[in-house]
């Protein structure tokens, strides 16, 4: 492969990444936005279901920059990328499922929150980026 085209290629693919970063970042800004706005800086209904609508458009296009982002990756890093994707949707449903059924039979004093798992299914996408690059060196 000629180095023009390398250079073109690698500019690409980092421009693909930032974007997929400032993404990401609107998404958690927004997010933050729509949870505490209604708790420390305003008491209107109508603010939280633009700041809930203002989420999800980031994250729609959050969604569509980490498309653009899988694309541009090599074969190696997409497998590593489905691998880890495919470990953290499996932790989602079965230990998502079993923390509702456990709330809901009262077998925890708490009630379940959205944020443990999401906590849980991150870990478990960074676990599976981990071995996968790890397993194919």
């Amino acid at each position: 492969m000629s180095t023009a085209k390398t250079g073109s290629l690698q500019e690409r693919t980092r421009r693909i990444t930032v974007k997929l970063f400032w993404w990401t970042a609107a998404w958690v800004v927004t997010l933050a936005i729509a949870t505490f706005g209604p708790h420390f800086i305003w008491a209107s209904r109508t603010m939280t279901l633009g700041a809930i609508a203002i989420n999800l458009a980031a994250g729609a296009g959050m969604i569509l920059a980490n498309k653009d982002h899988l694309q541009i990756l090599d074969e190696m890093q997409r497998k590593i990328q489905l691998e880890a994707m495919a470990l953290a949707l499996g932790v989602a449903l079965v230990a998502g499922l079993a923390y509702s059924t456990a709330d809901t039979t009262n077998l925890i004093p708490f009630d379940a929150e959205i944020g443990l798992l999401v906590f849980l299914v991150t870990a478990a996408y960074g676990l599976g980026i981990f071995l996968g690059y790890r397993r194919y060196r």
